[in-house]
């Protein structure tokens, strides 16, 4: 199989992730009936960790473990990487010792250096530009509950950041439209983001606006790791861009709210929003485990037998 990657969002064909999502519906309900699915017995995931986390780090570790295989924790605190190893070099090594790796980091640049010397697929599992995993997993729970995204408007509300970036890519891709409604200072741009095709996504200043009659609102954390400097002076920008019940009424009767998490109750959203029964936050965490699963099956094995 040839050697794919797995960096941003449309690194993978529409195709690839409608294959993708049925091996994730096929592997979850085997979880869910406590049926053993071991394709990667013998396998093992190298995570190499620049940001802390707490989902990337349990999808991944216990998702690698229910395929058979086994994943190995590496924070650039305790490896060469933190004392000035090239990013080349450590590629080299360690793509020569396991058969799948997961980095979570900084700088795009610095995952892209890494896969270009790496021997075995490479997966974002953050950068500050790009969250490729968790967006594949708030597709799939969309799809779960509602059907198909196509055609559909997701309300993006805050920061103009790497979640925003990846909905926009996933919106070319899906033929969906995002509307993005950020504080002066913090629009989408589009060269940074990717996508080719600005005709995915609406600005909207005032967030009112950009939720009415959308099908599904999404948010992130005001101020993302990195940015710690900004938090006071993002709080005072995003002060009006609070995701709470006023909002939600704006949009479909039947909408949806997604987070990413960890989420900040009384600032990006209200607690009656996410606690309520609109919210998938919690389906939509768990989700990053099965479609990773998916994922990993996919970039490892290639295409299996969807009822194997």
């Amino acid at each position: 199989m040839q050697l794919k990657h797995f960096l941003q969002f449309k690194d993978l064909s529409r195709e690839e992730f409608e294959y993708i999502f049925e091996r994730a519906h096929w592997i979850k309900r085997e979880f869910k009936q406590y049926r053993r699915y071991w394709p990667l017995a013998d396998r093992s995931l190298a995570m190499i960790f620049d940001k802390n986390s707490t989902r990337t780090r349990l999808s991944f570790e216990a998702g690698m473990q229910q395929l058979g295989g086994s994943a190995i924790y590496l924070s650039t605190n305790d490896t060469q990487l933190g004392r000035g190893e090239p990013v080349e070099d450590a590629a080299r090594v360690i793509s020569r010792m396991v058969d799948i790796i997961m980095i979570r980091t900084h700088g795009h640049d610095i995952i892209q250096r890494f896969a270009e010397n790496s021997r075995v697929p490479v997966i974002n599992g953050l950068t500050d530009e790009f969250h490729p995993c968790q967006i594949m997993s708030d597709i799939f729970t969309y799809i779960e509950q509602r059907g198909s995204i196509a055609g559909k408007k997701v309300a993006w509300i805050g920061d103009s950041n790497n979640m925003c970036s990846t909905w926009l890519q996933a919106a070319e891709l899906f033929d969906f439209t995002v509307h993005v409604s950020t504080p002066p200072g913090y629009e989408v741009r589009p060269e940074l983001a990717g996508i080719a095709n600005e005709k995915c996504y609406k600005e909207f200043a005032d967030p009112l606006k950009a939720v009415k009659g959308v099908d599904l609102v999404t948010t992130d954390v005001w101020t993302s790791m990195g940015f710690e400097a900004e938090t006071e002076k993002r709080k005072k920008d995003f002060a009006d861009f609070c995701v709470d019940e006023e909002m939600m009424a704006c949009a479909k009767d039947d909408v949806l709210f997604m987070h990413c998490l960890p989420a900040h109750r009384g600032e990006e959203v209200s607690a009656d929003v996410i606690d309520g029964p609109q919210s998938i936050v919690w389906e939509e965490a768990e989700n990053r485990m099965h479609t990773q699963k998916a994922l990993i099956e996919y970039l490892l094995l290639g295409k299996v037998k969807i009822d194997a």
